[in-house]
């Protein structure tokens, strides 16, 4: 049976902690003189009043969760969030439908940046900081955060971490996973604080600078600007936020290896290879491009060429050039980096680069398989077998996702979308991308989607965001049976 009880209690608890982050961003309006100073307390209060509701609805618990239970959490973390979430937006005013502020929302918490605000600048200061927290808390993820405080309930967390990690393993550094957690956490947090120092030297305001920190560590891609990073005509802050999106594309845990002195599993890492060496030769084959079809120089090309390919295989999403005014293969190389993704265990997404690898190698010894029926070829990465039960996986995720792109864009074309743009859209949303391509490529809002059309891409945001058996597995009837 679900417990019910529990879910109810830390889900209250988690719109406490909400409630304590929207009373933060009311600071930020008092300090700017905004006037969306009220639509943060009672945003604030409404999540006080129905969490503690929650709390009273869950007294006296058992303390137990199934893996059935931590599937439910992850899926109903994000969807409460970005519900509660999405009232500043929605009682200030600034975005007066409920479908645009969910949208805006979702895209936050998903770490997705796909946004529909057509005049950015407009949003007060702390309107606009909410928005960059959102990715900032939904990049590294909320059930990590719910791991951190699983034990006040006496529970512990590994059920909600295999919920939100589902389809691909994750390398503990500790034996209790509420530790590995709190410690990723704090390099999460680090990460961040050293990139608002960087800005700051840079140039930008701190106020930019904290806004842009949380949406680069979080990949989510969200700008206090309309022009996105073009804005600041900065080499100098091109360069540093494309050093950090990169290392916020990486397996957190190797990043945990990284500081704890283990630089030969760091650096012999199978899929941290995979992404550097993609990297490399994708933004090798775009600068040479741009240097002879769109006559840039030397620097100039390379400077553009490494940060849009960072920013989209790490899901970023943020734009230093209109990539869909360049010649149409340079943009056609972006959407395959879009599709692929960093690595798994960061705060990207995408198909993410150990499937790829493991994918690779499964059609390698197929082939061998053809010529020598008899031989027992095993897939390994990093010296270990990968089992066929996660070959499986690898393999049902990967048509999953191919799958749900097709539809969704013969769905959203359907709402009168041009093809290009619905491809675009589907591949963006369910890989947490941002921008997309044709219409809604990254000089362009999204506000011109369809209303129905809003509601799926929000859908594949979440869907993308949680890896998306999370959440099709409550969709299936055997998994509300009590057996």
């Amino acid at each position: 049976m679900i417990n019910l009880k529990m879910i109810y209690r830390i889900i209250g608890f988690l719109l406490l902690i909400e409630a304590a982050m929207l009373f933060c961003c009311s600071g930020v309006s008092i300090i700017y003189g905004g006037d969306d100073l009220l639509s943060f307390f009672y945003s604030s209060g409404i999540c006080v009043c129905v969490g503690f509701l929650l709390l009273a609805i869950g007294h006296k618990a058992e303390k137990y969760l199934g893996r059935r239970d931590g599937y439910v959490i992850v899926t109903v973390s994000w969807l409460v969030f970005s519900l509660f979430g999405m009232l500043p937006f929605y009682l200030s005013g600034y975005i007066p439908t409920i479908t645009n502020a969910f949208f805006e929302t979702m895209s936050g918490f998903s770490s997705t940046g796909a946004s529909i605000l057509d005049d950015i600048e407009r949003l007060p200061h702390g309107l606009l900081f909410w928005r960059s927290m959102t990715q900032w808390i939904g990049g590294l993820g909320i059930v990590f955060f719910t791991i951190a405080v699983l034990p006040i309930f006496g529970v512990g967390g590994i059920q909600v971490f295999a919920a939100e990690a589902s389809g691909m393993a994750h390398d503990k550094v500790h034996p209790r996973i509420g530790v590995t957690a709190k410690w990723i956490w704090g390099i999460y947090a680090g990460m961040t604080g050293a990139l608002i120092v960087l800005l700051f030297l840079g140039g930008m305001d701190i106020f930019d600078s904290i806004c842009h920190a949380f949406t680069t560590t979080g990949t989510g891609g969200f700008s206090t600007k309309q022009d996105s990073i073009a804005y600041f005509n900065s080499p100098y802050i091109e360069y540093v936020i494309t050093v950090f999106m990169f290392f916020s594309g990486t397996n957190f845990t190797l990043l945990l290896l990284l500081a704890t002195g283990r630089f030969k599993k760091f650096f012999g890492n199978a899929e941290l290879k995979c992404f550097f060496i993609s990297v490399i030769i994708i933004t090798a084959i775009i600068a040479v491009g741009l240097y002879f079809l769109n006559s840039m120089d030397a620097e100039e090309a390379f400077r553009k060429s490494v940060f849009q390919v960072v920013s989209l295989h790490t899901s970023t999403g943020f734009a230093t050039a209109d990539y869909m005014t360049w010649a149409p293969v340079l943009w056609g190389i972006l959407t395959v980096v879009m599709l692929m993704g960093a690595c798994a265990g960061s705060t990207t997404g995408g198909i993410k680069c150990i499937r790829l690898l493991i994918l690779a190698k499964i059609s390698r010894n197929e082939f061998k398989h053809i010529t020598h029926p008899n031989a027992v070829l095993p897939v390994r990465i990093n010296k270990q077998v990968i089992s066929p039960s996660l070959r499986s996986t690898i393999l049902a995720f990967t048509f999953l996702y191919t799958l749900i792109i097709i539809v969704s864009s013969l769905i959203l074309m359907g709402m009168g979308m041009g093809m290009v743009e619905a491809l675009g859209c589907s591949i963006s949303s369910l890989g947490n991308m941002g921008p997309g391509l044709g219409e809604f490529g990254p000089s362009n809002s999204w506000n011109a989607v369809p209303t129905a059309g809003k509601w799926l891409l929000s859908f594949l945001m979440l869907l993308g965001r949680l890896e998306i058996f999370t959440v099709l597995l409550l969709f299936n009837t055997s998994f509300w049976k009590k057996n």
